[in-house]
């Protein structure tokens, strides 16, 4: 645009087409003549034109030729292109239109019709840029918007957390070491290819934020067994063994509100099936083998990791290498086999976090 006026190129080898041409536009543009495409490429290096009026016969270089040129350099090709022809017939239209024309305006020219056309399709122009513009300030609020959701969604997720930690106090940062180790554990799986088909779709930013909910089960637990000094009884186990079905009936009144939310599947899976063994030994469902879904799987070894860490009051921690060694032990009888390979792979990297934690050992 010069001056406020739209910037347009006449493009035609005739000399009388583009006087007559520059006559009929000069009043409300800013015209640039030009007889050939040649040309008109060097001049669009200096000159930022609104649109261009290209005529489609022209030795060198002609009218298709000189568009797919334009269609194919970036900062040109959202130029919009009016065709000038002396040409009638559809097979000569659509080849133009499916190369990225806007428009046919035959010669001799119309001095009314050719100007209407330039303003129909410069005000679409326009329209486009303004609707552009609308998305991407739009684009930008919802972006901004959701990641105050996330952000909240995530505090809200860190607080139950936290309550289910504070009421069992001896697994002081739990929550947040086995959620790191679950994000290790998965990305190398991924990079392994394994398990293709059943991580297809998943949200991983969803799986590992729902892994925080794993013990939520617990709140439903007496603090006489979960914070009991010493090593539970057979009847007082049994009882703690119901901490994942409460888990899942408190995620599944949530899902009544939010149907079919993938954060709530993974948070299902991963509190009710973390202590599933794939021998089928484990608990509540003593479901076995790949019937144990994949999140609960994954939960498995990273929250026997970090148990084996950590300080019980009936036990000492291990060190890294001894759960290491303990994880291997499991392999096929408490643990997927496939994901202990993987689990041997990174284990340096769940060493790495128990040493960033506060009671390294």
């Amino acid at each position: 645009m010069v001056n406020g006026r739209k910037t347009v190129l006449l493009v035609d080898d005739n000399p009388t087409n583009l006087s007559a041409g520059k006559n009929m536009l000069k009043e409300q543009y800013k015209v640039y003549p030009v007889p050939s495409a040649e040309i008109m490429f060097d001049l669009l290096e200096s000159v930022d034109a609104d649109l261009i009026l290209l005529d489609i016969e022209m030795p060198d270089m002609n009218g298709y030729d000189a568009i797919r040129k334009l269609k194919a350099t970036e900062r040109w090709r959202q130029i919009p292109v009016i065709f000038l022809t002396a040409m009638t017939g559809e097979g000569s239209e659509l080849e133009g239109l499916s190369l990225g024309g806007i428009d046919y305006v035959t010669k001799p020219f119309s001095a009314p019709l050719l100007l209407k056309r330039i303003e129909n399709h410069l005000e679409l122009v326009v329209q486009r840029r303004q609707l552009q513009d609308f998305n991407d300030r739009l684009g930008t609020m919802v972006k901004s918007k959701t990641e105050q959701v996330l952000a909240l969604q995530d505090a809200v997720l860190g607080t139950v957390a936290n309550l289910v930690e504070f009421r069992d106090d001896v697994t002081g940062g739990h929550v947040e070491r086995t959620s790191r180790y679950l994000e290790i554990l998965v990305n190398a799986m991924l990079e392994d290819g394994l398990y293709a088909a059943e991580t297809e779709g998943w949200d991983m930013n969803y799986l590992i934020q729902s892994a925080k909910l794993h013990d939520v089960g617990k709140i439903g637990i007496s603090d006489l067994i979960l914070n009991k000094p010493g090593k539970l009884t057979d009847e007082e186990f049994e009882i703690m063994k119901q901490h994942p079905k409460i888990g899942v009936t408190a995620i599944r009144q949530i899902e009544q509100n939010a149907p079919d939310h993938s954060f709530l599947r993974h948070a299902g899976r991963i509190a009710g099936y973390h202590h599933e063994k794939w021998d089928g030994t484990g608990y509540p469902y003593g479901f076995k083998g790949t019937d144990i879904p994949l999140e609960g799987r994954l939960m498995a070894i990273s929250d026997v990791y970090d148990a084996l860490i950590s300080a019980r009051p009936y036990k000492k921690p291990f060190s890294t290498e001894e759960a290491k060694a303990i994880i291997l032990e499991g392999r096929g009888t408490h643990f997927d086999p496939a994901l202990v390979d993987v689990f041997l792979r990174v284990a340096d990297q769940f060493a790495q976090v128990v040493q960033e934690s506060a009671f390294a050992v």
